[in-house]
């Protein structure tokens, strides 16, 4: 797995490709780790478009990554999340966690405010 992270806005957009499982989820808190180190109050947006499938393990690295954003008093959301991985989500009780957004510009301009 990759990820690719960019800014817009403020915003720190992470765009993980392939599956978030076992220890491929390492790259991503890897990757996003000085991020969220520097930031007072991170707004991160994460797109599922390139996912393609997750597990426990990935689902332990977003609430892992989520904690540190809340306790920053920052915001975190999702967007182009799959059938597969909503139902995940959804069956672990976490669809709650996450501000749910239906495209990249929404959730921009949403987590900008």
């Amino acid at each position: 797995m990759t990820t690719k992270i960019r800014q817009q806005n403020g915003i720190t957009i992470l765009e993980p490709n392939g599956k978030l499982i076992g220890p491929s989820v390492s790259a991503l808190r890897t990757a996003l780790s000085p991020e969220l180190d520097v930031a007072e109050a991170p707004r991160i947006l994460i797109n599922f478009e390139n996912v393609n499938k997750i597990d426990s393990t990935g689902l332990g690295a977003l609430m892992g990554i989520r904690a540190v954003t809340a306790r920053k008093k920052g915001r975190i959301g999702v967007v182009n999340v799959s059938k597969q991985i909503k139902n995940l989500v959804v069956l672990s009780r976490l669809v709650r966690v996450f501000e749910h957004y239906d495209s990249e510009d929404a959730a921009v301009s949403a987590l900008s405010a």
